[in-house]
């Protein structure tokens, strides 16, 4: 009878370790697109982080990510850029409201962190905006990480419908930094409107 007992705790034990870990699994989606590796954290606090490897200096990742001759090379055809604590940090689109937010604060190739504005489609998230930090940091002499995690997610349709969205759109985003530097700069004479 004891051995019963003992058996049947163990059983219980099990059955909760694997419950636990299911439950731990179902709190987060993992997916890659394209370079892109996309952690989407289901539980509250809610969160996005996004990890690539470009093909470039830290430092060149750098300047193409903080500066509006930069981002012209990848991420729009213009960019406004102040790069200061609540400064513009926008991509710029005949015919749209800029992409992008406002600097929270930032160090010179390490990080930057802004007040990110979600696509008009999602007016109460672009209105109320989230966190965006992107961090930086050299693998060697022609490869940087760079990681992005953003945070802020409200509860709400609108803000799932949103969470759901830049899952996708922040990996495009990363991607076409990535392609800037595998393949050159964006020539938007080619591009057609977006």
């Amino acid at each position: 009878m004891r051995s019963v007992r003992r058996f049947a705790a163990l059983l219980s034990a099990v059955t909760a370790i694997a419950t636990a870990a299911q439950a731990r699994a179902a709190d987060f989606t993992t997916f890659t697109q394209g370079q892109v590796t996309v952690i989407q954290r289901l539980v509250e606090p809610k969160a996005l982080d996004f990890d690539v490897v470009v093909p470039a200096s830290l430092p060149d990742v750098w300047t193409a990510f903080t500066t509006p001759e930069g981002m012209a090379t990848w991420l729009a055809p213009s960019a406004k850029v102040d790069l200061r604590k609540g400064g513009d940090w926008l991509a710029l689109f005949k015919g749209v409201k800029p992409g992008g937010g406002s600097v929270i604060d930032f160090q010179p190739n390490v990080y930057l962190s802004i007040s990110a504005m979600a696509p008009e489609r999602f007016p109460n998230v672009r209105h109320d905006r989230t966190t965006a930090v992107f961090e930086f940091s050299s693998v060697d002499d022609t490869h940087t990480r760079v990681h992005l995690t953003q945070t802020g997610w409200k509860t709400g349709k609108e803000w799932d419908d949103a969470f759901d969205y830049l899952a996708k759109g922040n990996a495009q985003l990363l991607n076409a930094l990535y392609q800037r530097f595998a393949t050159g700069p964006v020539d938007w004479s080619k591009v057609g409107p977006r």
